[in-house]
């Protein structure tokens, strides 16, 4: 099974979040609210998607390529760890 299937309900509620996020924009856009609230809006809405991005990386890598956990003293395990790493700090 899928890792996105397995989840399904929790990405599901992190996008309607990011859809609402979007739509807050749309609405301060419509009523000309000052161009920083506005960017303060897409900021948090990029965090978001961020994070999103960085939690379907991660399970993909542990479900796709090699789960750190059940092989923790392996080459590849330990790239993968430290890819993970990564991702979370770059999308932070």
């Amino acid at each position: 099974m899928s890792h996105t299937i397995e989840h399904k309900t929790k990405l599901l509620g992190r996008i309607r979040r990011i859809k609402g996020q979007a739509e807050a924009v749309e609405r301060a856009l419509e009523a000309e609210i000052g161009c920083a609230d506005v960017l303060m809006l897409v900021a948090s809405m990029r965090g978001a998607l961020n994070g999103l991005t960085a939690e379907l990386m991660e399970e993909h890598i542990r479900h796709h390529v090699v789960n750190p956990d059940s092989e923790p003293d392996s080459e590849r395990a330990r790239g993968a760890a430290e890819l993970i790493d990564v991702v979370r700090t770059y999308l932070k």
